[in-house]
């Protein structure tokens, strides 16, 4: 049985990539995309996800959302995704946003739905967090809640943060507060999913559909990441999906999760405790270590089953 999903996203490049797997895998039935800003405006992310969605030959409704976080604005990463969000690769235009912010639509699926959803978040967790704080009986409905977010160690938009989870950290807080398993996709596993250009040429031997010349032109405009030696660049968000579709490329542990909610430098950290030393109780999955071989190849696989 394919698990139901909605996919929460802000694309971005690695969003780009991340949905359209998504959308190829049929362990997933993605019952609404989501968006909201982050990676770049909602002008940019919303248009994005359409097109995205229309090139895989998919009619899944995409529904606008947060154009902001809780507290303060979204702080466009432009340097990574080019102003527009896809590195200046020109995709032919989608359809219009389906009716409903993403918020009331994240509630009325759960209401609905016949069992139980996963949550896929795969950028600020604004939309998630609004749909929860304002409805908190229906975390009932959710089955898991899996993000690309956070980090360990050292962050990647400032030394305590990644970029997601300090675009709004309020969101991550609720979302850890609802009493729902999470999953955490962080930057010391993302940084095992290098795109070298060696994996991005395999990619592209593999055909010449639309879907996958789109993901090789999309990803071929992030730099290599100084912060990894230059080698190549994290694909963050695909991870995250992979999970739920081939959980045997990854190892995780159990942890307690808080974040850091105040003003100073270390705002937008996730305090993850791996090794138990603060007794809180656990409250979260922290994925640890990927495969990339078999991430690339199973990206591959799916990006060349879309038109």
């Amino acid at each position: 049985m394919a698990i139901p999903v909605i996919l929460d996203c802000d694309p971005g490049t690695d969003d780009a990539i991340a949905l359209l797997l998504a959308l190829a895998s049929p362990e997933l039935s993605v019952l609404a995309v989501t968006v909201a800003g982050g990676n770049v405006g909602l002008v940019h992310t919303l248009p994005n996800a359409l097109a995205l969605t229309a090139l895989a030959g998919s009619e899944v409704p995409v529904h606008a959302g947060a154009d902001r976080p809780l507290l303060g604005a979204f702080v466009s990463e432009t340097g990574v995704h080019g102003e527009d969000g896809l590195g200046g690769v020109v995709l032919p235009r989608g359809g219009t946003a389906a009716p409903g912010l993403a918020a009331d639509v994240i509630r009325g699926i759960l209401r609905d739905s016949a069992e139980p959803v996963t949550l896929i978040g795969i950028g600020p967790a604004t939309n998630l967090a609004l749909a929860l704080a304002t409805e908190p009986a229906l975390a009932a409905r959710v089955r898991q809640i899996v993000l690309m977010s956070g980090a360990w160690a050292e962050g990647n938009v400032t030394p305590a943060a990644e970029f997601n989870a300090w675009s709004d950290p309020e969101a991550l807080a609720i979302l850890l507060a609802s009493g729902r398993p999470v999953v955490f996709t962080t930057l010391e596993l993302t940084a095992q999913a290098l795109a070298t250009p060696a994996r991005l040429a395999a990619w592209r031997r593999l055909g010449n559909g639309r879907s996958l010349n789109a993901a090789c032109d999309i990803q071929a405009t992030v730099s290599p990441s100084r912060r990894l030696g230059g080698i190549g660049a994290p694909l963050h968000d695909p991870c995250a999906v992979a999970w739920l579709i081939r959980p045997d490329l990854f190892t995780a542990r159990d942890c307690a999760v808080r974040m850091d909610l105040g003003p100073g430098p270390s705002r937008g950290r996730t305090v993850i405790d791996r090794w138990g030393r603060t007794g809180d109780p656990v409250n979260a999955k922290v994925l640890e270590t990927v495969d990339a071989d078999g991430l690339f190849a199973l990206l591959g696989e799916r990006l060349t089953l879309l038109p």
